[in-house]
């Protein structure tokens, strides 16, 4: 455990969307490795700051991951506080349920826009810090078993979240050797919903029998961060089983 630790103490880190859910759970576990964890939120203010004091007190960073314009000023805040960055956790993101016939533009950007377009943003301009330290980075991409699974009332979510695998295998080829990124995708991880018998039905039909947790998702994270550059471009799926059908 020493070992692990020491890995990653003193790292720089940004976790997106680290307010709530998977977020909050991946900057919990990132801070209790050692690593010094930057705290992002777009409107969840109260749920950022209560995180924030959970990991010693973070410095929280807002911007409104729609706009280009906020993700780079957010970036450039960044890089002049803390002097640079070693590790982007692109884990921000937006889930809805519609009929694929009745999907409108406004609700496919609505998903596309945080989901898609701002890991590609975000990835660049963690990029562009990490390249001026001259110290290299990591750079760990959220997606979903939604990416291999075919949702039919989460088709836009979907979409999205197959889109970053493929981001994460581009990225990490044009990225390279300084900087590696790779991909976790999560399988059944519920919080309030946990009740829902639809998500106990789908947790209970996977190998393990069981919905995952958010520490589970944060160690995978914590592993691509720790792990060498050596080690890039690749999807890990944290899922219970859930694919092997």
């Amino acid at each position: 455990m020493e070992s692990r630790v020491s890995e990653l103490t003193g790292k720089t880190i940004l976790v997106t969307g680290a307010a709530k859910r998977i977020g909050r759970a991946i900057a919990l576990h990132l801070h209790a490795q050692g690593a010094r964890v930057l705290i992002h939120y777009g409107g969840s203010e109260a749920e950022a700051r209560a995180t924030a004091a959970e990991c010693g007190g973070a410095p929280l960073y807002r911007a409104n991951l729609e706009s280009v314009a906020e993700i780079q000023a957010m970036f450039q805040e960044i890089e002049a506080r803390e002097g640079g960055l070693d590790g982007l956790v692109n884990n921000a993101a937006r889930f809805t349920q519609i009929d694929v016939l009745k999907i409108t533009e406004a609700q496919w950007d609505f998903i596309h826009s945080v989901n898609l377009k701002a890991v590609f943003f975000c990835a660049q301009q963690a990029a562009l810090v990490m390249r001026r330290s001259g110290r290299g980075g990591r750079i760990v991409n959220i997606s979903s078993m939604g990416a291999f699974l075919a949702w039919p009332e989460h088709v836009h979510y979907g979409a999205a979240k197959a889109g970053v695998v493929q981001l994460t295998r581009a990225l990490a080829k044009a990225l390279a050797p300084e900087i590696s990124v790779n991909s976790v995708a999560p399988g059944v991880i519920p919080f309030e919903e946990k009740d829902d018998p639809r998500i106990q039905a789908m947790a209970a039909g996977t190998p393990a029998k069981r919905p995952g947790t958010g520490e589970e998702i944060a160690e995978a994270v914590a592993f691509f961060l720790r792990a060498s550059t050596f080690l890039t471009g690749q999807t890990l799926q944290v899922d219970g089983g859930l694919g092997l059908r």
